[in-house]
């Protein structure tokens, strides 16, 4: 799909949404993008939205109580500031739930997208 199209169904699913979880997609986002300016965003698996650069970095997935973003890689990266909090038992994803009322630490959040896109590049930053 058109990185364009794909664009718009993200901001269709943030107004859709319409509360704490639309705002925290949004930031999100909006972190993404100052943490990589040449992110592709995609549109997968019948409505999730995918950011990518030479691979997936994460998902941005909504439920109604989180907003699930899952690093594809995520069992490789490391992770000082501890941001994942969920899916910590795979071989390769690890993923943030973010609940209504919580704040991510942006500048953690950042530094994990440039890491990704580094392991995505082959220049991994793995754990021990």
């Amino acid at each position: 799909m058109e990185e364009r199209n794909a664009s718009a169904l993200i901001d269709g699913r943030i107004a859709e949404l319409g509360d704490w979880r639309g705002e925290t997609l949004a930031h999100i986002r909006g972190l993404i993008h100052q943490a990589d300016p040449d992110v592709t965003e995609e549109w997968k698996w019948r409505g999730v939205p995918v950011w990518s650069h030479d691979g997936i970095l994460c998902t941005g997935e909504s439920y109604k109580q989180a907003v699930k973003l899952t690093f594809a890689k995520g069992a490789s990266l490391d992770d000082p500031s501890g941001l994942f909090n969920a899916s910590l038992e795979g071989n390769m994803r690890r993923a943030i739930d973010i609940h209504e009322g919580e704040a991510i630490d942006a500048d953690a959040f950042r530094s994990l997208i440039r890491a990704a896109i580094a392991l995505n590049r082959g220049k991994s930053r793995k754990k021990g």
